[in-house]
Formats: C-alpha cells, sequence, structure tokens
C-alpha cells in the first residue's frame, strides 16, 4: 500500500471544510494546530484556504491518558491560543487520528481554557485504529494498517508520510 502525498489531500480537504463550515453557518471559524504534526497541517490548510490566521498551537502533553506511562516527550512546550475559546466556533486539526486519545485531550484542554460554540475536526489521516468514539469531520484519507505499522508526518515543509514499523520485542 502506497502512502497517500499530503499535498495532493490539502485541496480537497480545503473544499470539504469551507462545505463543512458554510452548512454551519460558520463565518468566522479560530483554527488550531495540536503540536507537531497537527499544526504543521494546521499551516498548510490555511495556506490551502488563503486564510491569513492566527493560528494557535495545542499541546496536549500534559492532558494525555497515557503521560504516566509513557513520560513527557522531549519538545513539549506551552499552548498557545492568541484568540478566546469561549463562545468560538474552533477548528481543531491534528495529522493522524488513531486511537483517538489525543483528540480526548485536546478537547479537555480546550474546555480549560473556556466553552467553545463548536469544535470541528480536521485529520489528515485516520488509521481505523480507534479506542474511543471520535472521528473527523473533514478527513484527507483513512488507512488501515498492519498491528506492528505506524505513519509518521515528516514537515513542516513539505508534509511528507513515513511508514514506520514498530520494534519487535
Amino acid at each position: 500500500m502506497t502512502l497517500p502525498n499530503p499535498a495532493e489531500l490539502l485541496p480537497r480537504m480545503a473544499r470539504d471544510l469551507r462545505t463543512h463550515l458554510a452548512a454551519r453557518q460558520i463565518s468566522e471559524p479560530r483554527f488550531i494546530g495540536i503540536q507537531t504534526g497537527g499544526l504543521w497541517v494546521a499551516q498548510a490548510l490555511l495556506d490551502e484556504l488563503g486564510e491569513p490566521g492566527p493560528l494557535g498551537a495545542l499541546n496536549v502533553s500534559f492532558y494525555r491518558d497515557d503521560f504516566s506511562r509513557t513520560g513527557l516527550h522531549p519538545q513539549v512546550g506551552p499552548s498557545n491560543l492568541p484568540f478566546e475559546i469561549e463562545g468560538q466556533h474552533l477548528v481543531l486539526i491534528d495529522d493522524v487520528l488513531m486511537s483517538g486519545r489525543t483528540v480526548r485531550a485536546a478537547l479537555n484542554e480546550l474546555f480549560d481554557y473556556g466553552r467553545p460554540a463548536s469544535v470541528t475536526l480536521v485529520c489528515l489521516l485516520d488509521l481505523d485504529a480507534r479506542e474511543l468514539p471520535i472521528r473527523a469531520d473533514v478527513l484527507g484519507a483513512t488507512l488501515s494498517l498492519a498491528p506492528d505499522e505506524r505513519v509518521k508526518l515528516l514537515g513542516p515543509a513539505p508534509l511528507v508520510l513515513e511508514r514506520q514499523m514498530l520494534a519487535s520485542h
């Protein structure tokens, strides 16, 4: 199976997002990328949409439910939300939707900042391996991987998907 090229997925994702927002009569969404890959996808999507921003950056490391098991990632930094969350229509963007735990952590963090009017989830890839009932409103592609495979987004420019094998024990 060949991995899709993000540059080929983004124009359709932008069209789908415009359609989704128009159907819900959302005219001034606030865009937030989940660090790190989601932030790269968010910037590429904003470029595709011709939106100047601002773009919020969400670091969900402290909100992950597996934090005690996996420890702190070495690139943990603060979230940066340059706009109010309360009452806003948010577009939350991530690179890969797998278990759903990153998105759950992101929602928990966002609600600590306020209660948004709505949250639209945009993901470049869905690996169809969810553990939580979370799905993207706008999606680039769906992939099914073997249990020992993962996909990593490399970037920020150009965005490239790379297949990785988990180490055997």
